[in-house]
């Protein structure tokens, strides 16, 4: 499904992995484009078959997008990618405690 836009109300509705929301905001091509980004990243999170929790898809895709800030915002974009990698694993490792 596309996303809509209802520039009245001030919403857009958008599909992010297979979810749709209707998110407030006054710009709806940027909060579209937003959407499409995390969709996209969600999806690429999934296709590497670590999980179908999508939850975890989410915090993962999260994960990764902050990385990509941070690397933009760092004047390391070493050190960034690394704090991020761990903090991947991390998340993994409590993730599996917690299901076990």
């Amino acid at each position: 499904m596309a996303p809509e836009s209802n520039n009245r109300t001030g919403f857009v509705t958008v599909e992010i992995y297979d979810q749709l929301y209707h998110l407030a905001g006054n710009n709806a091509p940027h909060i579209m484009e937003l959407a499409r980004q995390v969709d996209a990243k969600m999806r690429a999170v999934a296709s590497q078959g670590r999980t179908a929790d999508s939850l975890r898809v989410a915090v993962l895709a999260a994960l990764n997008l902050a990385d990509e800030l941070s690397q933009a915002r760092s004047a390391s974009p070493t050190e960034g990618h690394a704090r991020a990698s761990n903090l991947s694993l991390l998340l993994d490792q409590a993730l599996s405690d917690e299901q076990e």
